[in-house]
């Protein structure tokens, strides 16, 4: 399945919880409510909390870089419940997709009152 497809199917999730919830939980209870419906809905393959290595000068450095999800081995998903996503975030999902060699990355912020101001693209390269 293409990246955008994937894409698709994560914002419908993330609208469909969102208006089941709404804002004001923690950020893990969304990520366990979205991992169920990748996996038990949409048979999407799901790694949480993936840890990334940093590589420098040719040595393999386990620095505890997580990012939240990568589904399908395409798409990595930070997921927030914060008061107002910042650049440094838009830039930690930018650096996750680098270090895995990934183009595409939704950076979502629950803890909104319409869930579609909280969701953000991120692109590498693509």
């Amino acid at each position: 399945m293409a990246e955008n497809e994937i894409a698709r199917i994560i914002v419908d999730t993330a609208y469909k919880i969102h208006r089941k919830l709404g804002p004001g939980l923690f950020e893990s209870v969304y990520e366990s409510i979205m991992a169920y419906e990748f996996i038990d809905k949409h048979h999407l393959f799901v790694q949480r909390q993936v840890g990334l290595p940093v590589i420098w000068e040719n040595t393999r450095m386990d620095l505890g870089f997580r990012t939240d999800m990568i589904i399908d081995n395409s798409v990595i998903i930070e997921v927030k419940s914060i008061e107002e996503i910042a650049p440094v975030h838009y830039k930690q999902v930018l650096t996750y997709l680098r270090l895995a060699n990934l183009k595409l990355g939704l950076l979502i912020n629950f803890n909104e009152e319409l869930i579609k101001n909280g969701i953000r693209r991120v692109v590498n390269g693509l």
